[in-house]
């Protein structure tokens, strides 16, 4: 009998958890009085402050008024065509997934701190201005995130959709002077993929003949290759990759036998081979040197650089990747290896001191990490304390900006 009354006591509390955003009676829930977003150029992540994971995980992306077609939301020709798509986009997340009413609520907003300042501005007019939240407090995504591993002190790569950009943190202080992007990423790899999959790809009909890809598809959809760089994709070890590097330029070197290939249905009659090398392949734009010599080792060991001496050992062992794009097999352990393999070359080895470099095991989903950071702060007295209120917004019309000279006055609040 107590076992089954627990679980009724189970059933009820997750229940109420599902419906706790219905205020139609317009009582106020302390618990989920803050809301959690975390925007990114490819998805966006909200729920409410104190719970350990999303209410959901949506596809940044919304219907354009006059085409009717879907178009990603943080792809705009102006500030007014981008409030305009945060209006309705915020409008979905608000009241058909949390379910929630905006006018009760405050608001966190996990934030690329290197991200443009227009975003931030139109953020600010949407929700405060369309939506009259209470308050809102923009965070830093790569200090939030150091949260979830209980640490303050961590060299913060955050592997988006667009670009990987790296923030040393020491002492729960940004080092903003050594902060460093690249615009290798999720993207860079959905192209890869793409130019390798036309090049070497097979397609099966519905007649069950098989053909070269190129003859048949010119492009393959977006969403479809993220589900392949998911399912079927992964990262070589380093050596590995020397030898196929090699062998790509001089076809006397014997290649490394390439993984099994795959077979991945595009529908009901026709399916698409996947080959070994291209699944191992697609990822090497990671770590390839672009035409400024900068790669995700590359900027790790110059962001290093750029730190104060006393600093440089903690932050090298206190690596953390984060982002959608981290969960790719093989990664952490390539890049280690990329870093302890670059740090003994001359351009890094006569100037950086450290030989010992550690990535951290997430203890929590790596897309997630910024967001659970957020919902652990949104819970503390000091993000009421540093939120600004809907009444100051509307008398001084922006938000503080630590790029914004104006705010950096003694004495402004």
């Amino acid at each position: 009998y107590l076992e089954y009354l627990y679980f009724e006591i189970l059933i009820k509390e997750k229940m109420a958890s599902i419906y706790e955003g219905l205020t139609s009676l317009g009582i106020m829930n302390e618990k989920h009085i803050t809301v959690v977003f975390d925007f990114g150029y490819a998805y966006t992540k909200i729920g409410f402050a104190g719970e350990d994971s999303p209410r959901a995980i949506v596809k940044s992306e919304v219907k354009c008024r006059t085409t009717g077609q879907m178009v990603p939301v943080f792809k705009f020709e102006s500030e007014e065509q981008l409030i305009q798509q945060l209006v309705d986009f915020i409008y979905i997340l608000y009241f058909k997934k949390l379910l929630a009413n905006s006018k009760e609520r405050r608001v966190v907003i996990i934030e690329n701190i290197l991200g443009p300042s227009v975003r931030k501005n139109a953020l600010a007019t949407v929700f405060f201005r369309y939506y009259e939240v209470l308050s809102l407090l923009f965070v830093p995504s790569h200090l939030v995130a150091l949260m979830t591993l209980a640490v303050k002190t961590g060299l913060v790569l955050d592997i988006g959709y667009e670009e990987a950009t790296l923030l040393p943190v020491y002492e729960g202080v940004p080092i903003l002077n050594a902060w460093q992007a690249v615009p290798t990423a999720g993207k860079a790899i959905h192209n890869s993929l793409n130019d390798l999959l036309l090049d070497r790809g097979f397609y099966i009909n519905d007649d069950g003949k098989e053909e070269r890809l190129s003859s048949v598809k010119k492009e393959i959809p977006e969403y479809v290759l993220e589900d392949m760089k998911v399912r079927c994709c992964f990262v070589s070890t380093l050596e590995r990759s020397k030898k196929l590097q090699s062998n790509k330029y001089d076809r006397s070197i014997e290649p490394p036998p390439p993984p099994q290939p795959v077979h991945y249905p595009l529908s009901s009659e026709s399916v698409l081979i996947l080959p070994g090398t291209v699944r191992e392949m697609a990822s090497e734009v990671l770590f390839e040197m672009d035409e400024d010599d900068l790669s995700l080792a590359s900027i790790i060991l110059t962001s290093i650089l750029k730190c104060p001496v006393d600093t440089r050992k903690d932050l090298a062992n206190n690596i953390f990747i984060i982002g959608g794009t981290t969960k790719m097999k093989g990664l952490k352990s390539r890049l280690l290896s990329e870093i302890r393999h670059l740090a003994t070359q001359p351009a890094f080895s006569e100037k950086l001191k450290v030989d010992s470099f550690k990535i951290h095991n997430s203890l929590v989903q790596e897309n997630c990490a910024a967001w659970l950071g957020g919902s652990f702060l949104g819970c503390t007295e000091s993000a009421l304390d540093r939120s600004v209120s809907i009444e100051s917004y509307l008398k001084n019309g922006a938000v503080p900006d630590w790029s914004n000279l104006s705010f950096n006055v003694k004495g402004r609040q």
